[in-house]
C-alpha cells in the first residue's frame, strides 16, 4: 500500500502557469482544489471546485502549494474516502506529495516558520495536495533548500522515502549484496536504483523494453525485460524490491537466497521465500530522511524522474489509467522561481 510512481524515462512537458493566489487565509474565503465525491464514479468523479481554506489544527502547518504529486491508484485507497475513524469525509482532496511555502502555523507548531520553503507528505486520511493550500502535520514536512525547484521536490517525498525504507529499513541491503528492483525506471524504482548503487550493491532492474535505456542510465548492472526475458535469469539475490505485485511478486520469492528479504509495496506476497523473509509495508513520514534526500538531490547524487507537468485543471485527466506517461506526473499549481520564498 506504499505509493509507487509512474514508469519511464524523464520527459518534461510544457506547462501553463497559474497566477499565485494573493488572498489572506481568513474564515469564509475559498481556494481551488481537485475533489472527489463519488467512489463509484472513479476518475469521472474528479472535478476542479472551490472549497474553504484548510484549518490549521494543533501542530499543523498550512502550506501554499506550488507543486503536488499523486498516485493514480489512490482513488482505490480507503483513506481517500474515510477519516481515521472510518467516517465518510467526502468531498475529499486527493494527492499526498507537495512542495510549497508555509503560509500559517497551527497552535503549538515548532521547527518551521511562515514563509519557509518546505516539502513532504500529507496524511493519508485528510485532504491532500491537489489544492492551492493544504493542512499538513509539521512532522511530515522538511525544509526545502532555496536552489531546489518545487516541481522536482514534489516528485521526491513518497518515492524517496519508500525507496529508502524498502531497501534499508526493511530489506537491510548492504555493500556487496545483490538487489532485484522491479520497475527500475519508475518513480520509486529509479530512486531505489540510485540509492542501492551508492551503497555499493549490485543492482538488477526490471521493466518494459522501453525502460531499458533509462534503467541502464541509472546504473543497473543487468536489465530484464519482463515481457521477453526470463525472470529466473536474475539468479539468487539478497533483496527483492517489488513495486508491481501480482504474479511477478509471487515468482520473485524463489529468487531470494537464504537469509534474504522480499520487500513489497503494492500488495503482500502470497508466496514466502524458502529461507528468507517477506515484508509488505506502507511508507512512513520521516522529516530527517526527507532532509537527507534533499541534500542528496542538491549534491547531484539523486535525480527524481519528473515526467509530465500539468496544471491543476488538468489533474483529473492525469489520473486516467490508460494515460501512461514517462516518469512521475507532477501538478504545478504556482509557477516556481527558484530562490523565492513565496
Amino acid at each position: 500500500m506504499a505509493r509507487p510512481g509512474d514508469d519511464g524515462p524523464a520527459v518534461v512537458a510544457a506547462v501553463v502557469s497559474l497566477p499565485a493566489p494573493r488572498k489572506p487565509i481568513t474564515r469564509g474565503t475559498v481556494m481551488r482544489a481537485i475533489t472527489v465525491r463519488d467512489r463509484a464514479a472513479g476518475i469521472g468523479g474528479l472535478s476542479l471546485t472551490e472549497m474553504p481554506y484548510p484549518h490549521a489544527a494543533e501542530n499543523d502547518v498550512i502550506v501554499r502549494v506550488h507543486a503536488a504529486g499523486f498516485t493514480p491508484g489512490e482513488l482505490d485507497w480507503p483513506g481517500t474516502w474515510t477519516d481515521r475513524a472510518g467516517r465518510d469525509r467526502t468531498p475529499s482532496v486527493p494527492g499526498h506529495e507537495l512542495s510549497g511555502v508555509v503560509a500559517a502555523l497551527g497552535y503549538g507548531t515548532t521547527g518551521l516558520s511562515v514563509g519557509q520553503r518546505v516539502f513532504g507528505l500529507t496524511d493519508w486520511t485528510r485532504n491532500g495536495s491537489l489544492a492551492e493550500y493544504a493542512a499538513v502535520e509539521a512532522r511530515n514536512l522538511a525544509p526545502l533548500p532555496a536552489d531546489v525547484d518545487h516541481t522536482v521536490a514534489a516528485a521526491l517525498p513518497i518515492s524517496g522515502l519508500t525507496a529508502w525504507q524498502g531497501l534499508f529499513d526493511h530489506g537491510r541491503l548492504a555493500v556487496g549484496q545483490t538487489v532485484l528492483i522491479h520497475g527500475a525506471a519508475g518513480g520509486v524504482g529509479s530512486i531505489a536504483v540510485q540509492l542501492a548503487r551508492e551503497v555499493g550493491a549490485r543492482v538488477i532492474g526490471t521493466g518494459r523494453a522501453a525502460d531499458r535505456d533509462t534503467a541502464l542510465g541509472l546504473g543497473v548492472d543487468l536489465f530484464l525485460d519482463l515481457q521477453t526475458d526470463q525472470l529466473e535469469d536474475a539468479g539468487e539475490v539478497d533483496v527483492v524490491f517489488d513495486v508491481i505485485g501480482g504474479e511477478i511478486l509471487d515468482r520473485s520469492a524463489a529468487l531470494v537466497r537464504a537469509g534474504g528479504t522480499l520487500v513489497a509495496i503494492a500488495s503482500p506476497s502470497k508466496v514466502q521465500p524458502k529461507d528468507g523473509r517477506a515484508i509488505f509495508f506502507v511508507v512512513e513520514p520521516d522529516r530527517a530522511r526527507l532532509a537527507d534526500l534533499a541534500q542528496r538531490l542538491r549534491d547531484g547524487r539523486l535525480k527524481p524522474i519528473v515526467g509530465a507537468v500539468r496544471t491543476l485543471p488538468e489533474a483529473p485527466s492525469a489520473f486516467a489509467p490508460d494515460r501512461r506517461t514517462p516518469g512521475k506526473t507532477i501538478i504545478r499549481i504556482i509557477e516556481d522561481r527558484v530562490g523565492e520564498q513565496s
